[in-house]
């Protein structure tokens, strides 16, 4: 009887081992977690074949009281901090060039917009900009500034009328 209490105790606590190996270390449904599942499903299976039905009810009863109880000391101990990732990422794109930039100026596209692509702006300002309607604007084709938000300039295709004033 020993025998059976210790292999059933051994499944507990290798079942219960791998379930929090799978919720706090491992991404993603894995072995360990799958694992864990049988171990403590095998611990009840085990004590519901060998030592009986009440044996089988406080075997359930001890699995759930202590994967709660092992979740809980987790949660509240410092445990997790050792492993947790707590850099924050300060760097910034450099957004010169569309600092430089306002809205109605005239500049022509490097790259076909898809509807994202490159512009340069007063022969020397090369920046991404997108189509504010969606719209595909082909390499070569002249745009005009839109709206320019934090890290991005929304442009749209030049009428006629005022392509052919910036020609003359």
């Amino acid at each position: 009887m020993a025998i059976e209490i210790i292999i059933i105790t051994f499944l507990i606590l290798l079942g219960v081992g791998l379930f929090l190996a799978e919720v706090f270390l491992l991404p993603g449904i894995t072995i360990a977690g799958i694992a864990g599942g049988v171990m403590l499903i095998g611990s009840i299976a085990y004590a519901f074949y060998y030592m009986g039905e009440t044996a089988g009810y406080i075997t359930i009863a001890a699995n759930v009281i202590i994967t709660v109880a092992a979740f809980i000391f987790i949660m509240k101990s410092n445990a997790l901090n050792h492993i947790a990732l707590k850099t924050d990422i300060e760097a910034t794109v450099d957004q010169t060039e569309i600092r430089q930039l306002q809205t109605g100026q005239i500049g022509v596209t490097l790259s076909r917009l898809n509807p994202i692509g490159k512009a340069e702006f007063d022969s020397q300002y090369i920046v991404e900009v997108k189509s504010i309607t969606g719209e595909f604007i082909d390499e070569g084709e002249d745009v005009q500034i839109v709206k320019i938000e934090q890290s991005s300039v929304m442009v749209q295709t030049v009428p006629q009328t005022e392509n052919q004033t910036s020609i003359n």
